[in-house]
């Protein structure tokens, strides 16, 4: 199943290549008080929801997927975990480019660990990334985004596809520079997800997923998840073996090579097989007066 958000907050089913509004079902979820949860409802509920949502499709107004505008497909991830330097190949660019690496050692990502994007850094790929420092490189990354389902902590790997609700094509913006990465990469509108979430059943194998990104229409990034240093039961591990996990965590599972500036004005497209593809725009202007 194909489960997406659009238009603000509406919930939709993919089927039949047609946008499916079963936004009534968003009343089933439980109500919360303050404190709020840090998961997302929807995501926890999907395994309790899926008989509802297909019995909701024959009588769903539906609408052509171009003439909505797809949110993020998960609205309140708790974390939004990236995996550096997780092809090989993009090791070797990183070494080779100084404009990626700015005097880092590049390593792996067992010495690097994971790091985090802010929440605040979520779009759908409905709305344009919106670039800051124009003085400086803002880099696309497109990755297989893992969506977790269910809680759990320092799992084993054999244990760890069972909490994954569902993939989704992730791209991880990044502006280039010194400092830490969770800060470059936790800009506004720098973590899209879209244009939907395929449920895990429907993905025979996440590590033999064909990926790809175009600027412009010129082709930038053609690699297979296959090429993962940490392939995705690994990266759940290595992330639970330090945080809990919730429903509604998304795993960036890191870039191949390829990766390269983006201005304003600039079409993106961005796709991972049997998941989906999608085109944002980056917007015509910048976004403010920051400085370095």
């Amino acid at each position: 199943m194909k489960i997406c958000r659009f238009n603000g907050g509406r919930l939709g089913v993919l089927h039949e290549g047609r946008v499916h509004d079963v936004s009534q079902l968003l009343e089933r979820l439980p109500a919360q008080r303050y404190p709020l949860p840090q998961k997302d409802l929807l995501i926890e509920a999907l395994p309790q929801l899926r008989e509802a949502l297909a019995q909701a499709l024959p009588g769903a107004q539906h609408h052509a997927p171009e003439a909505v505008a797809f949110d993020a497909p998960v609205a309140n991830p708790g974390k939004i975990i990236g995996a550096p330097i997780n092809y090989q190949d993009h090791v070797a660019e990183s070494k080779a480019d100084a404009g990626i690496a700015h005097g880092r050692t590049i390593t792996s990502i067992g010495d690097w660990g994971l790091f985090l994007k802010a929440g605040s850094a979520l779009i759908g790929c409905g709305e344009p990334i919106v670039l800051r420092f124009p003085d400086r490189r803002n880099d696309h990354e497109v990755e297989l985004g893992v969506v977790i389902g269910s809680e759990c902590r320092q799992v084993a790997r054999a244990d760890a596809m069972a909490h994954v609700a569902g993939y989704t094509v992730a791209l991880d913006m990044t502006v280039r520079g010194t400092e830490f990465q969770s800060f470059r990469k936790s800009i506004d509108t720098y973590a899209v997800l879209g244009p939907w979430m395929v449920t895990a059943d429907e993905i025979d194998d996440p590590d033999q997923l064909d990926l790809w990104l175009s600027v412009n229409g010129q082709m930038r990034q053609q690699s297979n998840t296959r090429h993962m240093v940490y392939d995705v039961a690994r990266l759940i591990e290595y992330a639970s073996s330090f945080y809990t996990l919730q429903a509604g965590d998304v795993i960036m599972t890191g870039t191949p090579q390829g990766v390269g500036p983006v201005v304003p004005g600039d079409r993106i497209r961005a796709g991972v097989a049997q998941v989906g593809e999608f085109e944002i725009q980056v917007a015509p202007q910048y976004a403010g007066a920051a400085t370095a």
